[in-house]
């Protein structure tokens, strides 16, 4: 038997999300429709009111409604370390250790060049112009430890060392091949305090 279209589109938009295959897709769709028709109305508005309001911050790249960022307009924060993350996810888990007061950048991705992602997708360019204002002095290197995290922020590391700037790692005490974002805050605290230069 064939799926109605609606369901199948469904199905097909359920997949795109990071984890789940077809089955799961299918779970998902099949509870929405059966058991939660007020739930699914209300993530279709979200998810319509989250693509309509949402932007990129015009200094740190980041999610925000405005042009600049909470962050970004804080004049609390140290204008002078700039925090370099792969997601929004990352920022917001720094930002829940409490150890770091400076400013951000995030890069929205990571160097992948099998995946076609090379410096100009992960907003290079954009980097070294904010990295090279006059008013940083530290980078803070915080992409995950994966391999293509790791290769993103030794690419990162020559070229910002090669302008003069002080530019520092997250020590490890995140795990190896780990995600910030699924790193527990005291681990993320540690890390950032025992950061090193590379």
């Amino acid at each position: 038997m064939k799926q109605p279209s609606a369901l199948s589109a469904l199905v097909e938009a359920l997949r795109a999300l990071p984890g789940v295959g077809p089955k799961s897709a299918q779970r998902m769709a099949y509870h929405l429709m059966q058991h939660d028709r007020p739930g699914a109305e209300k993530l279709g508005r979200s998810l319509m009111f989250a693509t309509e309001h949402l932007q990129h911050c015009e200094k740190c790249n980041t999610f925000t409604e405005a042009a600049i960022c909470e962050v970004c307009s804080d004049p609390e924060r140290d204008a002078e370390m700039l925090c370099v993350v792969e997601t929004p996810a990352d920022q917001i888990m720094l930002e829940q250790t409490l150890t770091y007061s400076g400013l951000y950048f995030v890069l929205m991705g990571r160097l992948s060049p099998l995946d076609g992602i090379g410096p100009k997708e992960i907003h290079f360019d954009r980097l070294i112009q904010r990295a090279t204002d006059g008013i940083v002095k530290e980078i803070v290197l915080a992409t995950n430890f994966t391999n293509e995290g790791e290769a993103t922020a030794h690419y990162l590391a020559q070229t910002l060392k090669s302008k003069g700037l002080k530019v520092t790692r997250l020590a490890r005490g995140v795990p190896v091949g780990g995600e910030l974002e699924y790193v527990d805050a005291g681990t993320i605290a540690r890390a950032m305090l025992d950061r090193r230069s590379v």
